[in-house]
């Protein structure tokens, strides 16, 4: 991966971390806040991987008795996969969540209950 191909990911890892956290602080729907969640995750486990990068690298797998002479750490992408997992479930619960109090409240926004 190149010097520009590195920036523009980073720079993507950020700006989904940005937008993420601007959803979650910024909307008072709730939908709204589960995709700002969605999008934060997703440029948490985009940062982990690129912080991990390292060029030239091979996966970590003996071929006819010779080792590769870079190798890939696996513990970070195994970190990242149980985090997409656990994102999947977080996502799910959140979701069934917001269809409940949609159903009991009649709107989504987060101040629906509130008394005017």
């Amino acid at each position: 991966m190149s010097m520009d191909t590195s920036l523009i990911f980073h720079i993507a890892a950020f700006g989904l971390i940005l937008i993420g956290s601007a959803g979650i602080v910024l909307s008072t729907h709730l939908v709204r806040i589960i995709f700002g969640i969605a999008l934060l995750e997703a440029g948490a486990n985009l940062l982990l991987l690129l912080a991990t990068y390292r060029e030239g690298s091979s996966a970590p797998i003996i071929v006819d008795g010779h080792m590769p002479a870079l190798m890939a750490d696996p513990v970070p992408q195994a970190l990242v996969l149980t985090a997409i997992v656990i994102g999947f479930g977080m996502i799910a619960f959140l979701i069934v969540l917001a269809l409940r109090a949609l159903k009991d409240l009649g709107d989504d926004r987060v101040d629906a209950g509130e008394e005017q």
